[in-house]
């Protein structure tokens, strides 16, 4: 018989680990002292210790270890269980590539906003905006509504989205509680082989064109400075502005944290008129 420290060098398991084994009734020593306490383990006792280190290599639990000890004995008997463990690995493994894609999304976002935030001027800009594929949801009510439209597009289309958030506004005057608007996420192409959308979804190509631009830092209640700035540079310069205008929100709210409102960036675009 060995001795516990014996046991340990043997089928390297630490002792701790083998006593916490006991504890759990998943490898019992053959034989433990009444007045010491200590445990001895019979030599048959090694290979049950090395079939349960391989298990757990194989990520199972003590208790998946302990049913597997009572209830299989041969190779042929434990498959069926080795299968069921196989599918739960490949569920994890599904999960796992779920969490890292959105990890990256979320990496990627905070990386090009601070690019962006870096390079700011926070000055009236002309440029010109490619078109892009987008799916959009029209809305009436308040412009806060908007994440509900959001997540809609998300629920449909959440693989497909590759870029900012933006909020189209159709109304050429501010209103509180009828503005109409529309929420849109910019698509990969495979969107549009997916359908035109269920619902309120609607995915289209949305016009690019050259627009003066302006980039606000802050937060959203706050936008109407900005705005009193943009348009006072299209004015002056005789530009007719297009409707739809956008906001495109760079940086906002996040998937997890809400984040400081002051930090937030979005970006004011006019489409003019040729």
């Amino acid at each position: 018989m060995f001795s516990i420290g014996e046991f340990s060098k043997v089928t390297n398991l630490p002792v701790k680990t083998l006593r916490f084994y006991h504890e759990q009734g998943v490898l019992v020593p053959t034989q433990v002292d009444s007045q010491t306490g200590y445990r001895y383990y019979a030599e048959g006792k090694i290979e049950t210790a090395r079939l349960i280190r391989q298990l757990r290599k194989l990520d199972f639990t003590l208790a998946d270890i302990k049913e597997i000890l009572s209830s299989y004995h041969d190779g042929e008997d434990i498959l069926e269980y080795f299968e069921r463990q196989r599918q739960t690995v490949q569920l994890k493994l599904r999960e796992y590539r779920t969490i890292s894609k959105t990890l990256d999304q979320i990496i990627s976002e905070e990386r090009e906003a601070r690019v962006a935030m870096k390079a700011a001027t926070y000055e009236v800009e002309e440029k010109t905006v490619d078109s892009m594929l987008i799916a959009g949801v029209r809305m009436t009510g308040r412009y806060s509504d908007c994440g509900r439209g959001f997540a809609q597009i998300g629920k449909q289309y959440g693989r497909y989205i590759c870029g900012k958030a933006l909020l189209l506004q159709y109304d050429d005057e501010y209103k509180e509680e009828d503005a109409e608007f529309e929420a849109c996420l910019p698509m990969r192409q495979g969107a549009k082989q997916k359908g035109t959308g269920t619902g309120d979804v609607t995915v289209r190509e949305l016009a690019g064109g050259r627009c003066v631009s302006l980039l606000h830092k802050g937060p959203y209640d706050e936008l109407g400075r900005s705005y009193g700035k943009i348009l006072a540079y299209a004015t002056e310069r005789g530009y007719e502005i297009q409707r739809p205008t956008r906001e495109v929100y760079i940086k906002g709210p996040g998937m997890i944290f809400k984040g400081n409102p002051k930090k937030y960036l979005t970006e004011i675009q006019f489409l003019i008129r040729e």
